[in-house]
């Protein structure tokens, strides 16, 4: 019997799991990265609040930022008052940054204003939220989204400061800002205090522009065209064709002045109607006179110049200074109209401070007691605008300097045009005192008896004319015949067989004899000039003999 060996059999152990269920559980770690990386690279979400959602819609309107997409709207639904929508929307992670405190969300649609087209690629694509981001570093996921586009987007280099006007003129957003003719900012936001009844306007300045913004600027209207007849004459103004069309603001400081100190942020400004006003916003310190009007003061308004041999050193503060008391005298003939001047120390070159009031008050006194007087002169003949004119009437000093109320009176003198008048009114008055009815029935008379007398005369000339015509003719006639009898002599005495016919024959005979004697002579002068003088040596002249040979 043969014994075959078996092997030991091999004992391996069941595998519990199969190896094919690896596969759900990498899906599954795929998958939870998916999530996770989604949900860290989801962003923020936000709420914007909106007026309205037109042409919003949820899943489609993008937010952006410079054009680049960072965001969309997810949700879109009305707000518990009903008076707004809220809009909720995804920000990327990597513009989460921009979600501070002073970011802004506006809508971009197509818009037509002065200042010209914008948002025209969203007729085609349909708006968008546009952000503009802030500088803050607080964090916030709540905005109220801007009615319209801000102006000026956070972090322009520039000024922001604040001008005020409690003037008619008003300025919108988007109104320029002119610095010789170049548009350097604009208007950004208007608010009115009511308190105060004054429009305060948030304006920016571009950089690098903003650097001529000092301490001693000022601003002045420019809008539109500026027409302005006053007593200097007609003149016309503008800022630079934007502002011809619309309002407009212009800055400068005024000749003379110094350029003045750096400002900073939000500094305040008042805003002049013109570039005249600002300049005399610097003269501070001013004296004040009355003059008291006997003429009329139509064409005198308030800030009328006051000049001193040409030179403004003042103008018009009231043409309406009545006090109370004396309101009933205005029913009186003579009543005088106050007008009160004030005459400004820095315009003459005085200090604008209490030294130069003191010394231009004494310079002033010594004048008026001296015969300084007011005059109101036309300064523009087509609008009738007058000005106050000081002059120095010698011989003509005071003793003591009247008072209206608290202020001294400067002594005045009536106008050129009153004066004209004046005259011509006594000038009428001596025409009308004149017996011009007498002195016409006197001439009336005067003038039959003339007609009479120059009828006569003319009968006495027509008389003489006959009288010469006669005269004149006889004398010719006597005349005409002695001229006559003249010539019939004559006649006589030439005719043939008379004495007088005879002598001349003889006289005309004897002449030609003459001529014939002296014929050679005139030969021999005509061939030989000199022969009478010099002798020629020659002989006698041969005389022609007979051809026979004979002499």
């Amino acid at each position: 019997m043969n014994d075959t060996h078996t092997p030991d059999a091999k004992i391996k152990p069941i595998k519990t799991v199969s190896t094919i269920w690896f596969i759900p559980v990498i899906a599954v770690l795929i998958g939870c990265w998916m999530i996770y990386y989604q949900w860290s690279n989801e962003g923020s979400t936000i709420t914007i609040n909106f007026p309205t959602a037109e042409g919003m819609e949820a899943g489609k309107t993008k937010i952006k930022s410079r054009n680049v997409d960072i965001g969309e709207v997810i949700k879109i639904e009305l707000n518990k008052n009903g008076n707004g929508v809220i809009v909720k929307a995804q920000i990327k992670k990597s513009a989460e940054q921009f979600l501070v405190t002073d970011s802004m969300f506006w809508v971009v649609s197509p818009q037509i204003s002065h200042a010209g087209i914008s948002g025209l690629s969203t007729l085609i694509s349909g708006v968008y939220i546009e952000i503009s981001p802030g500088k803050s570093e607080s964090e916030r996921h709540l905005f109220d989204a801007l009615d319209s586009p801000p102006l000026t987007p956070a972090g322009t280099p520039g000024l922001h400061i604040t001008l005020n006007s409690n003037d008619q003129f008003a300025y919108k957003k988007g109104d320029p800002i002119i610095y010789k003719g170049l548009t350097v900012g604009q208007f950004e936001d208007i608010y009115f205090n009511f308190e105060e009844r004054v429009v305060y306007y948030n304006v920016f300045i571009k950089s690098p522009y903003h650097q001529l913004i000092t301490s001693n600027t000022k601003f002045w209207d420019v809008s539109g065209l500026q027409f302005d007849l006053n007593a200097d004459g007609i003149s016309v103004k503008t800022g630079n064709f934007e502002t011809m069309l619309t309002n407009g603001v212009t800055f400068g400081i005024p000749k003379g002045m110094a350029i003045g100190e750096k400002i900073g942020e939000r500094s305040y400004y008042d805003i002049y109607a013109s570039y005249e006003e600002a300049d005399d916003e610097r003269y501070r310190r001013s004296i004040e006179f009355v003059i008291l009007v006997n003429d009329s003061i139509r064409g005198l308004s308030v800030g009328a110049p006051v000049e001193y041999k040409g030179v403004q050193i003042g103008k018009v503060l009231s043409t309406n200074l009545i006090r109370s008391r004396q309101q009933a005298q205005l029913i009186e003939e003579d009543f005088k109209i106050p007008v009160l001047i004030s005459l400004q120390p820095g315009r003459v070159g005085l200090p604008d401070n209490e030294v130069g009031e003191n010394l231009m008050i004494e310079q002033n006194v010594y004048w008026i007691e001296n015969g300084l007087k007011a005059v109101l002169r036309t300064g523009n003949i087509l609008t009738g605008s007058l000005f106050v004119d000081l002059q120095h009437n010698k011989g003509q000093p005071i003793n003591e300097i009247a008072k209206y109320g608290d202020y001294s009176i400067i002594p005045t003198n009536g106008d050129e045009f009153s004066q004209i008048t004046a005259k011509a009114e006594q000038f009428i008055d001596n025409l009308n005192n004149i017996p011009l009815k007498s002195m016409s029935k006197n001439a009336n008379q005067l003038m039959l008896e003339i007609t009479q007398t120059a009828h006569e005369i003319q009968k006495v000339g027509q008389s003489i004319d006959k009288l010469l015509g006669q005269v004149e003719q006889q004398k010719i006639s006597s005349e005409l015949s002695k001229t006559l009898q003249g010539i019939t002599t004559l006649a006589k005495d030439l005719s043939s067989g008379s004495q007088g016919y005879e002598e001349l024959r003889s006289t005309l005979h004897t002449l030609t004899a003459t001529m014939n004697e002296l014929k050679p002579l005139l030969n021999q002068l005509k061939h030989k000039p000199n022969s009478l003088i010099f002798n020629s040596g020659e002989g006698s002249e041969p005389i022609p003999t007979k051809i026979n040979g004979s002499q």
